[in-house]
């Protein structure tokens, strides 16, 4: 065998993801107001970018909300401002604080507990075991862990802590620090007066899981009462809450702030991006002069091509976005009208491939253009991604998306008789009278991804 070095020529095509690509597709991604913060970084960083105050409203945009404020009575709408009262400011002349003012904090479960605590026990010799029981609540109330575990690392007696615990038990809200579902139920049950010889907490008692079935001619002929009785009585036992410590658990606002909006005015429809606010990036004009004046080899030539070629890149790629977020916007208006004019129900099915043919780009561009953002639409705001969905064929030859059937079904499931709820094979022959043609498995899929019971769950005895 021969070994050595030669040379050859090899042509070959591959892509290559630059910086500058890799910032494109990144801007493509991002939403609205994500992308105000990346321009303004972008700027800080770039000392060839200026911001310029945002422009004017283009004569498009103008023109459509000065046809959407045509439809507004002002007169109407000053004879009723004029009916309100003038309300004073909420600080006086002093400029003392309005207490009403203030916004609170939200009060935690374990402030709440502890609070009850420091009233209800006075030995301070239990004070260090109740502050461990109340922090070794979930957010939902429940204990963790169990009261010989907590004896031990406190080194205390098990029916020492088994008393603490019962007294936070009696604590607001209902229910809290118990260890499972069962003591929970139980624990409401007995704060409202109810005997544990009663019939509801021997249901709760011995029979949760049949309950939780819908077994209630099982539980019937247990307690030897009727079935309606039985339904009565877990009818009851739904009222209480399963989960005492969520009215307290912090809950955090995500504020959505729609990328497009779709204004429809007699029977056309317009749409106007949500980027008016968008500051507006230009080149600065002593870089300019400073880039011309210097000699290409400089240091501070590379420096300052380098930064130019960025920045004019990212304007590209900024009004690249624009364009491709209209153009898909503009294609679901064209393939979705009907979903416009009459709800949910006519949700045609889309896909990416679809509008990526449309216009004329690839599916992962139409896929970056539309994840994480929303359009605002007379139907309500939807992310994009809303409108793309796999679907069965209609009897009119449509196709008909997937969440168009489930707004049948649940239209379906609305209109049984509770007595007689209808199986997954009785909806599939309904739908199928609508025109929908799917089986009954599809049927039951879709029942599952709504979080419906089956049949059986849902029967009621009256």
């Amino acid at each position: 065998m021969k070994m050595g070095y030669n040379l050859h020529l090899e042509q070959s095509q591959k892509l290559i993801m630059t910086p500058q690509l890799k910032q494109a597709i990144k801007i493509l991604q991002l939403a609205t107001f994500e992308l105000d913060q990346y321009i303004q970084h972008q700027v800080e960083i770039n000392p060839i970018l200026e911001v310029t105050p945002p422009p004017k409203e283009d004569k498009y945009t103008a023109e459509v909300e000065k046809r959407l404020e045509e439809k507004i009575n002002w007169k109407e709408y000053l004879e009723d401002f004029n009916n309100y009262e003038y309300s004073k400011p909420s600080y006086n002349e002093d400029n003392q604080f309005n207490y009403e003012n203030i916004v609170s904090t939200n009060t935690t479960l374990q402030e709440h507990l502890l609070f009850q605590y420091n009233i209800a026990v006075l030995d301070y010799r239990y004070k260090e075991i109740g502050e461990y029981i109340i922090d070794n609540l979930n957010e939902n109330g429940y204990l963790i862990g169990t009261v010989e575990e907590i004896a031990k690392e406190l080194g205390e007696e098990v029916d020492t802590v088994e008393s603490i615990l019962e007294i936070i038990q009696t604590f607001d809200p209902a229910g809290v620090a118990a260890r499972n579902l069962k003591e929970c139920l139980l624990i409401q049950l007995r704060q409202l007066g109810i005997n544990n010889d009663d019939k509801v907490c021997r249901v709760v008692e011995e029979y949760l899981e049949e309950v939780a079935q819908n077994k209630y001619p099982y539980v019937a002929k247990k307690l030897g009462i009727d079935v309606k009785e039985v339904q009565e009585i877990c009818d009851f036992i739904r009222t209480l809450e399963p989960k005492p410590g969520r009215k307290f658990a912090s809950v955090s606002n995500h504020y959505i702030v729609p990328d497009a909006a779709i204004k429809k005015m007699g029977g056309e429809y317009f749409i106007i991006l949500n980027d008016k606010n968008l500051p507006s990036l230009t080149i600065r004009e002593d870089y300019k002069k400073l880039i011309a004046s210097e000699g290409e080899d400089t240091e501070a030539a590379k420096f300052l091509n380098d930064k130019l070629n960025s920045a004019v890149w990212l304007i590209r790629s900024i009004e690249q976005r624009r364009q491709t977020i209209y153009k898909v916007v503009e294609v679901i208006v064209k393939k979705q009208k009907n979903f416009f004019e009459h709800g949910k129900k006519h949700l045609k099915p889309l896909t990416l491939k679809e509008i990526a043919e449309e216009i004329e780009v690839h599916e992962s561009t139409v896929s970056r253009a539309t994840n994480g953002k929303y359009v605002d639409t007379p139907m309500g705001v939807f992310e994009l991604k809303y409108f793309f969905s796999s679907g069965v064929g209609a009897a009119d030859g449509d196709g008909i998306s997937a969440e168009s059937i489930k707004n049948h079904m649940r239209e379906i499931i609305e209109a049984e008789n509770p007595c007689k709820p209808w199986s997954d094979d009785k909806i599939a022959k309904l739908l199928g009278e609508r025109g929908i043609m799917i089986s009954r498995r599809t049927v039951a899929k879709y029942r599952e991804d709504m979080q419906i019971a089956s049949s059986s769950k849902r029967k009621r005895y009256q």
